[in-house]
This record gives C-alpha cells, structure tokens and sequence, in this order.
C-alpha cells in the first residue's frame, strides 16, 4: 500500500495502490492531479490540466458568480470529469461536466502560462466590464425580471438541502446560495428544527489509486453548517447534527458524497 501526505488544512491523504483498489473506471472519465495551465487569450484566461500527455480544458476564468472557479498557479489541482463531445478550447479536450479541487500545499512546478495565439479564441459568455455580480454568504437573491414568476416552494412537510464541497473542502463562497435558500425557507415557513447530517467522499483516480479525504472531515462539515446557521439567527430551533461514516469510492460522481444535507423539520 502506497501512502502519500499532502499539507492541505492538515490533511492526510491516502493514495492506495491500483491492486489494493482493483477497479477500473470507464473509459470516458478522467480523475486525476496535476498541475493546472493558464493559456491567455484576446479575452479572457483559459485554464487547462495536463494528464497523461493530454490537455483538458477546464473552463474560463470570469468573477464568483461563474459556476467554474478556476485553480490556482503554484498548487496543484484534483480533476474530475467526463470527455465531452464538444471540439477542443484552448486546445484541450473538454471535460464536461466537469469538477475540481485545488490542493492547498504549494508546488512551485506548477507555473505554467502559455502566450495568447490566434487559432485560441473565447466568443461564448466573457465576463462583462464592470463590478462582480457575485453574492455573499446569506444575501438575499436579485429580484426577479418583470414578467416572470418565482418558482412556487414546498412549504409543507420536511424539506431537504444539500451543501456540496470541494476535495476536502468546508464552506466556501460558492456555498452561499445553498445557505441562503435553507435561510429563507426557515422563516418563510416557521420551521421548528434541523437535521444536518456531514458526509466524506474520496476519490478513485484514473490510475486505480484511491484519493481520500482527511479523517473527520463528515464531523467538520456538518459542525461548520450548524454553526454558520445558528450564527444566521436561527439558534432558537432544534438541531440534530450527525456525520457518515464515507461509502466506497467507484469514480463514479465520487464528488456527489462530499455534502452535508440539512432537513428543515416544520
């Protein structure tokens, strides 16, 4: 068994062997780290990984209310993906959809910046000029156009949330929405109690290794929840906080178990 330790908010991550796992993926998923890859363009910045002697792309870098939040230089970077049939951006093949997670520990070899080239061009969705149209943790949504209704909600009954994570990650910006809406159900429907329950979800990798997510992170992540919604004013109910013990990684949307669900009891 091969075991490797990675800095990341003191985590320890296991890498096992391919014969200790014994599972192969199908062949359209890409799972794996490796240092990420800006290519510059006449608009925006492209992010691209490389595995395997291959490029993927990633996406395009925008501002926080895009749904990718690209990596960082100077750290390595978790890819999980699916091939698209799409035609190559930036010269990479597109995962799509597509999940990543940045590694917190520095790696000075991930440095690359590729020039802008002609035959690379971004025309679809660049940011716009101006401020962000980012939101906080808890801010109320823009207000709908005229002429369009708001989605009709469950008041009646339990109604369960799901908070997604990054690879051992815990709240984050792109977790504000998901914070929000339990928020806002709350007081629109005079709820009584909370059931918040944190899960851990590893990774199998492309090469058959298996990445896991540090220990106690499930307990950490429904913790995290429960404090920041009590902090939010909502002390006064009744909370049932729990955690998972991880299922077995297949690499398969392994991403899906890395939450923490809260059912808001009426």
């Amino acid at each position: 068994m091969k075991i490797l330790r990675n800095c990341k908010y003191g985590a320890l991550l296991a890498l096992l062997s391919a014969t200790a796992v014994g599972q192969e993926l199908p062949t359209e998923l890409r799972n794996f780290v490796s240092c990420p890859i800006v290519r510059d363009t006449n608009t925006v910045p492209c992010w691209l990984s490389e595995y395997e002697g291959e490029l993927y792309y990633l996406g395009i870098q925008t501002d926080i209310s895009a749904d990718f939040h690209p990596p960082y230089l100077g750290h390595k970077v978790i890819v999980e993906g699916k091939i698209s049939a799409q035609p190559r951006i930036c010269g990479g093949i597109v995962l799509e959809p597509v999940k990543i997670s940045v590694v917190a520990e520095l790696d000075k070899n991930c440095d690359t910046i590729l020039p802008a080239e002609d035959q690379y061009q971004i025309d679809f969705s660049p940011r716009p000029p101006g401020p962000s149209g980012g939101r906080l943790a808890f801010q109320a949504p823009p207000p709908a156009a005229a002429g369009s209704a708001p989605a009709a909600e469950e008041l009646n009954g339990p109604r369960q949330f799901t908070v997604q994570y990054s690879f051992d990650g815990k709240v984050e910006g792109t977790n504000a929405g998901d914070l929000s809406r339990i928020l806002r159900h709350v007081e629109t429907t005079g709820a009584t109690g909370l059931k918040i329950v944190g899960y851990q979800g590893d990774l199998l990798l492309s090469n058959g290794s298996l990445l896991q997510e540090k220990s106690g992170i499930a307990q950490a992540r429904a913790e995290e929840v429960a404090s920041l919604l009590k902090a939010s004013g909502l002390e006064h109910l009744t909370f049932d906080v729990s955690w998972e013990q991880p299922v077995a990684a297949d690499g398969i949307e392994d991403w899906k178990e890395r939450r923490t669900v809260v059912t808001v009891l009426p």
